[in-house]
């Protein structure tokens, strides 16, 4: 129940807003309901009025849809129909998206030539330097950075290379890691807040360790984690080290999830695709 009221929270923030970029970003829900952070994601809610997630419900207002497209690429759509492909490389399946996020370490994950029909590219690097700051309000999704680090070769790690992008939409706190390279600090979880979906690199070599990788999953507690990257081999692997989580294997490559509809065990779905 208690994610009831993170849900009313974000349907007074968000549900009548106009479908275009905020001039401001709104607060985020997903940092601001998390507390004693960095060593626990406890949550805490602010209580609006517990009628109004089974009104939205009862007109499908609460629902995201959430396809696994190819490689990182999982495309979201929000109750409002607004659509957001991560880690975007001109490939989002048969939708234009709404909002492309894209990482620079392989073409894989970025293109230089997105569909100009794309309202809002974001790249998870700032190309004059420093970090990317992303803080964008597209009708009913919120779309936000944490920046880390990325490897660059015989050089080490390149400050600010990468982004985690994290949408808000619906209540649910969806977070993609790009192509993590490093663990994440207390203050990177600190300004990721709480995660809800975690949407996680597998391969164990390409990024981050599986052991890393898995240590993460672990700490945000998500609801629902989404492996990338997946590969053959790699996958089986990196459920091993999740053995406390719930394993769902789907025949479709897309499911719909609300705050009502979580799991209550933490659970890694891998959808169709390769």
């Amino acid at each position: 129940m208690h994610r009831v009221f993170a849900f009313a929270l974000l349907a007074a923030l968000l549900i009548l807003a106009p479908r275009e970029a905020a001039a401001q970003s709104v607060p985020s829900t997903c940092i601001a309901v998390a507390e004693n952070l960095p060593q626990t994601l406890r949550a805490t809610y602010v209580f609006l009025d517990a009628k109004a997630p089974i009104r939205l419900a009862q007109r499908g207002r609460d629902e995201v849809r959430i396809t696994y497209v190819h490689h990182s690429t999982y495309l979201i759509e929000s109750p409002n129909g607004v659509t957001a492909a991560t880690d975007y490389s001109g490939f989002a399946g048969p939708t234009v998206p709404d909002v492309a996020t894209m990482n620079r370490a392989h073409t894989t994950h970025f293109t230089e030539f997105p569909d100009p029909a794309i309202d809002h590219v974001l790249k998870g690097w700032n190309p004059q330097g420093g970090p990317a700051r992303h803080a964008l309000t597209v009708d009913d999704m919120y779309v936000r950075n944490v920046p880390t680090d990325i490897r660059s070769i015989g050089r080490g790690l390149e400050p600010d290379g990468n982004s985690i992008f994290i949408f808000e939409v619906a209540g649910l706190c969806i977070g993609h890691l790009g192509h993590l390279h490093h663990r994440l600090t207390d203050e990177d979880y600190a300004q990721i807040g709480r995660l809800d979906i975690l949407m996680v690199p597998v391969d164990g070599g390409y990024t981050l360790s599986q052991e890393g990788m898995g240590e993460i999953a672990k700490r945000l507690r998500s609801s629902i984690v989404l492996p990338m990257h997946r590969f053959r081999g790699p996958i089986d692997r990196f459920l091993d080290r999740l053995p406390d989580f719930a394993v769902d294997r789907r025949a479709e490559n897309s499911f719909t999830v609300s705050l009502r509809t979580l799991p209550s065990r933490p659970t890694v779905i891998v959808l169709a695709g390769v």
